[in-house]
């Protein structure tokens, strides 16, 4: 084990979007292991007691030493080997759809767990989503297992959800700061949601990463409002390096930065525009949602979507006063 502390400084000198908390954060891992913090201690055990170290200087959630059960592969910072592992986490998990159905009151409701996988992987998946959904009044995008993803998912996801223009998202600063990666909304084919029908975003105090990144570009944009919890708060894309056998240390190589303030959601979360405990998060949306169905009217075929509207309302309001 002694070999990985040194490991994990020098990486964090070469790689580490902040230089400075970079440099820190190897003397203090220096200091620990002078201390004894790290004897005897095996994989598993080692990973907690570094990963406490290297998120106490900034909180950077992103930042952590992980033990893996099976034995990790040499090349596990190959963006080729990632790639094929996401694949088969992608194909085991639906592209990362859970759910995409049509909820009473034509209001679609799409939700993203655990990941938003890359689009290589799961674009065919969230495409045939969005366009079984395309045609619904409103729309519940629910984020509140999505553990993270990937920014060019976030980019094809929101291509569903806007005009045939594509919109500047959250770009990447890297450690210089000239090198600044701008992120756009993708052009996607087929039927679109669109850019007017209204939108609803859940989150929970687990949405994180990659789920916040969508969420908060949604939010910020006014394109969709946001009905949960405060997600978790991190905002720091990070790049994993084999230390040893098991052990993989993943290190943020850029910061995220938003278009329009300059700014991300790291270590605050988004704060939901409608704040709700993320169990009750969705029938809040869906209520909202039957709210802007019903006025859009009840002529022609609208009546019958109109009438199914006022049931599903009444349903809920009688499931809240029996809860």
């Amino acid at each position: 084990m002694n070999a990985v502390i040194p490991q994990i400084a020098k990486l964090l000198h070469e790689h580490y979007v902040f230089p400075e908390v970079a440099a820190e954060l190897g003397d203090l891992l220096a200091a620990r292991a002078a201390e004894g913090r790290y004897e005897g201690a095996g994989q598993a055990r080692l990973a907690e007691l570094v990963t406490a170290d290297l998120q106490s200087v900034n909180g950077d959630l992103h930042l952590r030493l992980k033990h893996s059960e099976a034995e990790l592969e040499e090349a596990h910072d190959d963006e080729e080997t990632q790639l094929r592992q996401m694949a088969e986490w992608a194909g085991l998990a639906c592209g990362g759809v859970a759910a995409a159905q049509r909820l009473p009151g034509n209001v679609g409701l799409l939700k993203i767990a655990p990941l938003l996988f890359p689009p290589a992987v799961a674009g065919d998946q969230v495409t045939a989503a969005f366009h079984l959904l395309a045609s619904t009044d409103a729309l519940i995008l629910d984020l509140r297992e999505c553990l993270g993803g990937d920014p060019n998912m976030v980019a094809w996801a929101y291509g569903f959800l806007t005009g045939p223009e594509p919109v500047q998202l959250t770009g990447m600063a890297h450690r210089d700061p000239a090198d600044l990666h701008q992120l756009w909304s993708s052009h996607v084919p087929g039927p679109k949601f669109g850019p007017d029908k209204p939108v609803w975003v859940l989150t929970s105090a687990i949405t994180f990463s990659g789920g916040e990144a969508l969420s908060f570009d949604l939010q910020e944009r006014g394109r969709a409002a946001v009905v949960g919890e405060r997600t978790r708060g991190g905002a720091h894309p990070r790049q994993g390096f084999k230390v040893d056998t098991h052990l993989e240390v993943t290190i943020p190589t850029a910061r995220s930065v938003s278009p329009i303030s300059g700014g991300n959601w790291e270590g605050t979360g988004i704060a939901p525009d409608v704040p709700v405990a993320a169990a009750d998060a969705l029938p809040a949306a869906h209520r909202l949602a039957l709210e802007a169905v019903l006025a859009l009217g009840a002529d022609g075929f609208r009546a019958q979507v109109a009438a199914e509207a006022r049931q599903a309302l009444a349903d809920l309001e009688h499931a809240a006063a029996d809860s």
